[in-house]
């Protein structure tokens, strides 16, 4: 079972033997069990691989993330055909209806929120309570966008003088950088169980191949601007992004989140939503989606 990633960030080779990885780079080789790992960051231009390695990837369902010349992640190569009902999976989502959809984007955006008001008091910021009483008035399909009004409220208390959509403040950097690789991981998880992650439930985008993992990912967005709030520290928001920036985003499903009452790396957790999405489809009952939580449990007097 996979339960680590590699972001690498010096030119080299890579190729397969015996089942593992073969990082070869000027300072040598490294091997490592193909079927430990989970997502392969390739940060660094002047890499080869083997395409016996691309084939052993695909067949152990390893999402291979290539970055731009910015450093950016800007494709993702996933496996086809990853599970033995593909097809009736496909059926079961074309066929989903339309309040059954409703109803699990209801529990997504509730979840998202509970999320972020959990990273707000995390971060000794004002207005988590207020998040919180705001996931009552979440309806079915989330018909009054609430999302929308939560997140206004939410990143004006979490970084001061922020705007979502500047592409040069370097905090949206690390969470466009963060929010990337967990795009990747919440997508190698949708095809792994046989899901067509193009087919959404909320998002219906004709252009976007990733619709339902960009369903799903909601929930756990929060986790990366805890880190990107760690990580970015007080700096001048106009620096750019290092490479220990990236390195530590990159181990972003390697964190903790709660899920059914245990813990779990968001890795694992992923596997773990999408499973219960499964038992949800199947049953046309959303209740039995299981969304990830950053709530840290209570601890008795």
């Amino acid at each position: 079972m996979a339960w680590r990633g590699l972001h690498i960030t010096k030119p080299g080779r890579l190729s397969l033997a015996d089942g593992q990885i073969v990082i070869s780079q000027e300072s040598g080789d490294v091997r490592m069990p193909l079927e430990d790992i989970g997502w392969i960051i390739l940060d660094e231009p002047r890499l080869t691989l083997t395409t016996a390695l691309l084939s052993a990837c695909a067949e152990n369902g390893v999402a291979l993330i290539n970055t731009d010349a910015r450093h950016m992640p800007s494709s993702l190569t996933l496996p086809f055909h990853r599970h033995h009902r593909q097809a009736a999976i496909a059926d079961y989502q074309i066929n989903l209806s339309l309040p059954f959809r409703k109803r699990c984007w209801q529990a997504i955006v509730v979840a998202k929120i509970r999320n972020q008001a959990d990273v707000l008091d995390r971060h000794e910021c004002a207005h988590g309570d207020t998040l919180r009483a705001m996931t009552r008035h979440v309806s079915s399909g989330d018909a009054d966008n609430v999302e929308a009004r939560a997140a206004r409220q939410y990143w004006s208390a979490l970084f001061r003088d922020f705007i979502r959509d500047d592409p040069s403040d370097l905090r949206n950097m690390m969470l466009n950088y963060g929010y990337a690789v967990m795009r990747a991981v919440v997508a190698r998880a949708l095809v792994g169980a046989g899901f067509v992650p193009c087919i959404g439930l909320h998002h219906a985008s004709q252009t976007n191949p990733f619709n339902l993992a960009d369903d799903l990912i909601e929930p756990f967005r929060p986790f990366v601007d805890h880190m990107v709030v760690e990580q970015f520290g007080g700096r001048d928001a106009s620096s750019d992004m290092t490479i220990d920036d990236r390195r530590k985003l990159a181990g972003i499903p390697l964190e903790t989140a709660r899920l059914n009452g245990g813990e779990f790396s968001l890795l694992a957790a992923t596997e773990a939503c999408i499973a219960s999405l499964m038992k949800a489809v199947e049953a046309q009952d959303a209740s039995l989606l299981s969304l990830p939580s950053s709530k840290q449990p209570e601890t008795l007097a």
